[in-house]
């Protein structure tokens, strides 16, 4: 079944009540959200868009670092990813079948500005501007992300993140967006996951641009959390009245014993993965206390930047795959050895392990989300989901019941964190379709709906057909 064929009334549905028996919260419906909660969708650019180097496109670090051997565990680039630069008119049709109400997107950096500053790819803004206006046109809202990990590999030739210029050059790109897409977008991003762009590709390097040391984390961290606030500065001076917040990834952090080793590790571990980058913007400072590793992040601050680092965001955009257990290392105390690893957590069949090798644990999103809570924002996930293998059938079938129960588990435990007060407005799933899952490349499946990387033909999953239920009920 060719995607181009595809309408509402084609869409085969399973009966809700076939997927009642495998979620323990049966009474579960839309309308238990509230009339006003959005349901959506999340993607990025580099994920989907391919077209890497078509109207003026200019390099973006992962069109670079994938293309380095080694670096994409199955060999693969983004240079096609799912094509969506031509095929998201079907893509949005679809999405609209399926009755969402948000499309998540990312604007890519180095299609609107090819050398980074100055030079505006008026083929880019046209390609974003046609974006905005399909999904307005499919009656859904385009929630816009200015930046999703994929830095202009010319400004990366000058240090990047680590390089306190991307200040500046970060406040054109955005200013550039706010003035060309604020008319109509009114719901804004300013980043996705700072830790994960910073950690993975700064100290870690397993992420583009591939740098490694603490140095360079620290520069690019601290860099990243004044863009972070100036990002939010100047939408607010284009956009008086549009919606603004940044995402962070975010996991419950528990401890394999209440040792108070282990409790200290669970503390550091939660400044790092939760903590970092979202107090500063509420000027409560960089958690420095308890996270031995940013200690010298004060070496890369100067006068004023305390004050620099602060925005009062309307939102933040919490995203969470998993839980996380502590456990104290003598040899690294610091950061990942404190982590016990997803199959050692399992001790029984009900446990899941994704194919990303992370457990499924839905009662970690509540604990998150009443965890940031007590900051005093209104919160949405902007991400949630899960890889499991999939096969397309013959007759263009997809059947994945473990995503199934996991949308079904995981909805149930924000329903119950919204239930108990958290003030939670929406929940986005990552992804809509299969995608280039960055250094793992096209192996994981996030997608709800199947894409076939060959014939670039889409088909819905059985879980993109529980959410089309879903979202009627």
């Amino acid at each position: 079944m060719k995607l181009g064929a595809l309408t509402a009334a084609s869409i085969t549905l399973k009966p809700f009540a076939l997927f009642a028996e495998e979620n323990p919260f049966k009474v579960m419906s839309r309308s238990d959200f509230g009339k006003d909660f959005l349901f959506g969708t999340a993607t990025a650019a580099a994920q989907i868009e391919g077209a890497w180097n078509e109207d003026g496109k200019g390099l973006s670090v992962w069109d670079v670092f994938s293309e380095k051997e080694g670096k994409i565990k199955d060999g693969s680039t983004n240079k096609i990813a799912c094509n969506f630069y031509h095929k998201y008119p079907e893509d949005l049709q679809l999405m609209q079948d399926l009755g969402f109400d948000v499309f998540r997107f990312s604007t890519a950096w180095s299609r609107i500005l090819p050398y980074g500053t100055k030079h505006v790819n008026q083929r880019g803004i046209d390609f974003y501007n046609r974006i905005i206006d399909a999904t307005l046109e499919k009656g859904m809202q385009p929630w816009l992300t200015l930046y999703h990990w994929d830095m202009p590999q010319i400004l990366e030739n000058q240090g990047g993140w680590t390089n306190r210029d991307v200040v500046d050059w970060f406040g054109e790109y955005v200013d550039i967006c706010a003035r060309n897409f604020g008319d109509r977008v009114a719901n804004w991003m300013v980043f996705n996951e700072p830790l994960a762009f910073t950690s993975l590709g700064y100290l870690l390097g397993t992420h583009a641009p591939g740098k490694i040391g603490v140095k360079n984390f620290l520069k690019s961290s601290h860099h990243t959390t004044l863009c972070q606030a100036e990002g939010g500065r100047i939408l607010r001076s284009n956009l008086s009245h549009a919606n603004i917040g940044t995402t962070f990834s975010a996991s419950a952090v528990e401890t394999k014993t209440q040792s108070p080793k282990n409790l200290k590790a669970a503390k550091t571990l939660d400044a790092f993965l939760n903590r970092m980058f979202v107090e500063p913007a509420l000027g409560m400072g960089y958690p420095t206390e308890d996270l031995a590793l940013i200690r010298n992040i004060d070496k890369y601050m100067l006068p004023g930047d305390e004050e620099k680092i602060k925005f009062d965001f309307n939102f933040f955009g919490v995203q969470n795959y998993f839980r996380t257990v502590a456990k104290h290392s003598a040899l690294i105390p610091i950061l990942w050895a404190n982590l016990v690893k997803a199959e050692k957590l399992v001790e029984d069949k009900e446990t899941q392990i994704t194919e990303m090798g992370w457990e499924v644990s839905p009662e970690g999103i509540y604990r998150i989300l009443k965890q940031f809570n007590a900051y005093g924002k209104p919160l949405y996930v902007t991400e949630n989901g899960a890889a499991f293998k999939d096969s397309l059938n013959t007759d263009g079938s997809v059947h994945d019941p473990l995503r199934v129960k996991f949308y079904q588990d995981y909805l149930a435990n924000v329903l119950k964190a919204k239930n108990e007060g958290a003030d939670i407005r929406g929940y986005l799933l990552w992804t809509f379709m299969d995608n280039f899952e960055w250094a793992e490349g096209y192996g994981p499946r996030f997608g709800i709906v199947y894409n076939d990387y060959k014939t670039q033909t889409r088909y819905p999953k059985d879980s993109a057909l529980w959410w089309k239920e879903f979202l009627k009920s």
